[in-house]
């Protein structure tokens, strides 16, 4: 059945034009129909059998002819206008296959023969020569909801190391991010996120269900299988509105959140409307400690349960998962002495080492992941990393790695950045919108407010039963 599977549309040499044949060949239909179209009655009335060129009887260019020729030009452009406007996605798609074309024939990853062309006299040999291409690598192109799936064919030829290393050429080349990059039997896959700032999505799409966080269209934080996450950036990057964004999503589901900003800010005004939100020092570090403490009863009740199963998470014994939100961390850190800060770090690396199976999330915010506050690999262990804004290629190889091949690049857009979901493989990420007129503090209230009185009538139903 993988045979029978469709790859996409084969990249031939003489796609190098494609865009010009095809534009060329459709208007030219187009321009012909319409011509036709327009002096039907005129070619109607002709009498062919008897038809000349050079006699009064035959087709003349009168006013009316050319009237015809500049109306059907006008359709053309209005043709050609109304395609790119409305087909835009199929025009780069043309344009997409002629560029991976041209990437082949212009980087010399092809194998022609040189032959001599035949002359007008065939006593006399011909100084043309004329190149035929005998082998051109297999490419395969296709869009698919808004995902670009290239696929090369793997022959262990002596291109096979440029083909399995095309990631940066086609990111900058067709102006999309690499999402998923898979070796399979006998070729390579790349899927590009084609458009990204169109996939972006407003606050009110972003929904957390199934174990996952949907964040852009075509991204979901997946925290049941690719749990904890880093979310890093400078200020004015969007980190603190993203942060409330999540917050809110979860809120809209079972999940216990606590919530710890050392710096008493943002996220310390959310204590006016909800539990668990802590600022002073001491009751942040009671906070991590007590998120552990959780963690661990949690994990040995959870062996109790009569419907308990090895290798099955907390979600598959109907349990809420729970999240520790800490803002501001590396700020925290700093300013615990040395003994606290030894004891925190221990429980954080416990929780992100041990926490998946029992549903206890991290979710960490700071300007830097500065290795002296990520020491003994635990930032290995975030599978989520974001980074907002504009950050130095010191901070990016602090979130990414120092070894990733990836080109960043800057614009000036607030809620921009870069993430990897935990896949290794870093895109361009877009916060979700969040109108100018929206509230959190009033509709993260609401919520918890909401939460706090199913929780009463569970109680007093509960109770009543009893």
């Amino acid at each position: 059945m993988a045979l029978l599977k469709y790859k996409g549309k084969r990249i031939r040499a003489s796609d190098k034009s494609l865009v010009y044949r095809f534009c060329t060949g459709t208007l030219l239909i187009v321009f012909i129909a319409v011509l036709l179209l327009l002096n039907l009655g005129q070619l109607m009335r002709t009498d062919w059998n008897n038809f000349s060129l050079f006699q009064n009887n035959g087709l003349t260019l009168s006013t009316y002819n050319i009237i015809t020729v500049i109306m059907a030009t006008g359709i053309c452009t209005l043709v050609a206008f109304c395609y790119y406007r409305f087909c835009y996605d199929s025009y780069k798609r043309f344009v997409h296959r002629q560029k991976l074309s041209r990437m082949i024939l212009e980087n010399g990853w092809y194998e022609a023969e040189t032959t001599q062309g035949n002359s007008f006299f065939t006593d006399l040999q011909s100084s043309k020569s004329k190149e035929k291409i005998s082998y051109f690598p297999r490419i395969y192109y296709r869009m698919d909801n808004g995902l670009l799936h290239i696929q090369c064919e793997i022959t262990l030829g002596k291109y096979q190391d440029q083909l399995l290393c095309l990631e940066e050429k086609l990111e900058s080349g067709l102006y999309c991010e690499l999402t998923d990059k898979t070796l399979h039997d006998g070729y390579i896959e790349y899927i590009m996120l084609y458009d990204m700032i169109a996939n972006r999505i407003s606050i009110s799409e972003v929904q957390a269900e199934h174990g996952g966080l949907r964040l852009m269209k075509n991204l979901v934080w997946e925290y049941d299988a690719l749990p904890h996450a880093l979310i890093c950036g400078g200020t004015g990057g969007g980190k603190t509105y993203f942060i409330l964004t999540i917050i809110e999503a979860l809120l809209r589901t079972n999940a216990v959140l606590y919530i710890l900003d050392p710096k008493n800010s943002d996220l310390a005004d959310l204590g006016m409307v909800m539990k668990n939100v802590y600022y002073q020092k001491e009751d942040m570090i009671d906070c991590v400690n007590a998120f552990y403490d959780g963690m661990v009863s949690r994990s040995e009740a959870m062996k109790l349960m009569p419907n308990y199963k090895t290798g099955e998470n907390y979600a598959y014994l109907g349990l809420a998962p729970h999240f520790l939100i800490f803002d501001e961390y590396v700020a925290f850190m700093e300013c615990l002495t040395t003994k606290e800060s030894i004891a925190v770090l221990s429980q954080l690396k416990k929780i992100v080492m041990l926490g998946r199976q029992a549903g206890y999330f991290l979710i960490l915010a700071c300007q830097r992941p500065d290795a002296k506050y990520f020491s003994d690999g635990i930032r290995d262990n975030f599978n989520f990393r974001v980074a907002l804004g504009r950050m130095s290629e010191l901070g990016y190889g602090m979130m990414f790695g120092s070894d990733t091949s990836k080109k960043f690049f800057q614009k000036r857009i607030k809620g921009r950045g870069y993430c990897d979901m935990g896949t290794s493989v870093i895109t361009e990420f877009y916060t979700p919108l969040v109108p100018k007129e929206h509230d959190f503090l009033q509709t993260i209230g609401e919520l918890a407010d909401t939460r706090q009185d199913g929780q009463v009538a569970c109680e007093a139903k509960a109770t009543g039963t009893d």
